[in-house]
């Protein structure tokens, strides 16, 4: 009967303990996956952070690209026994294998550097990811970071553009660049072609091309690329054989937001290019 009780007290002793661990690996609080991948087993997460920021991208060993959006960094620890950790590669292909699925690819590995660089498409948006080795002497510690890339979107007419020119004596475009440059990206070239229309249309409006930018960076820095980018739309309609005597270009920085800086939508509507009757 003694040996009974003794078995039974000592099972209730183990259940007590595995409970008590089971509540101790919990995550952080207000943190958790990112939808875009599955954890990896015996995990937790025990940092978490997600803002609008620029993020340095590891590209090979001696190029690392810096590109701006909304960056989500989470770390993870391994709750079990070391000897069950997995390594560093097999995380990274763990990754992999889920970018691989949605047409994505591996960028950039290195072991001895313990980062590896993964890319794909969702939503409509670039997916950036980072992994990093974090452990240590604590194999299956890692971190990753996912920077989300989307521009704003914009379908305007020619028509529309005149319009509110007239209404207003500018209108906002949303043009999509390269980050940190001035090359207009493909799927922004339909409304540098609406501009050309609307001046070919209306032959004795002269306008300026105005660039602007949001607070990320510095003030010099932003100022440059204002005037690179407001340029670059400038050049592009005289290439269309627009009259470069109706055109002029300038750029404010990050002078004069139309919203605020603190928010992931705000610095998409400051980032813009306004065009001004003249």
């Amino acid at each position: 009967m003694k040996k009974t009780i003794s078995i039974f007290a000592t099972a209730i002793v183990l259940s007590i303990t595995a409970f008590a661990q089971d509540e101790a690996a919990v995550d952080a609080p207000g943190c958790k996956d990112s939808p875009l991948f599955n954890r990896m087993p015996n995990t937790i997460i025990s940092v978490c952070t997600s803002n609008f920021d620029e993020m340095d991208i590891p590209m090979t060993a001696d190029n690392t690209d810096k590109k701006e959006g909304t960056k989500t960094s989470i770390q993870y620890g391994y709750t079990q026994e070391e000897a069950t950790a997995p390594s560093f590669f097999q995380i990274v292909k763990n990754y992999e294998n889920a970018v691989l699925k949605t047409g994505g690819k591996r960028i950039y590995y290195s072991k001895e550097a313990g980062v590896a660089t993964l890319y794909t498409k969702s939503g409509g948006k670039e997916i950036w990811v980072v992994l990093n080795d974090f452990g240590g002497t604590k194999q299956g510690n890692f971190e990753i970071n996912i920077l989300e890339i989307e521009g704003m979107k914009q379908d305007i007419s020619a028509n529309e553009m005149l319009e509110a020119i007239n209404k207003n004596g500018s209108v906002a475009l949303y043009i999509n660049f390269e980050t940190g440059k001035s090359a207009i990206k493909p799927e922004s070239q339909s409304i540098v072609d609406q501009v050309s229309q609307m001046l070919k249309e209306s032959p004795g409006l002269k306008i300026s091309v105005e660039g602007h930018t949001d607070n990320t960076g510095t003030v010099a820095g932003n100022q440059t690329l204002s005037e690179s980018r407001a340029k670059t739309v400038m050049n592009a309609l005289i290439a269309k054989d627009i009259d470069k005597t109706r055109l002029s270009s300038k750029g404010w920085g990050q002078s004069k937001p139309i919203a605020d800086n603190s928010s992931d939508d705000g610095k998409a509507k400051n980032r813009r290019v306004e065009i001004v009757k003249l």
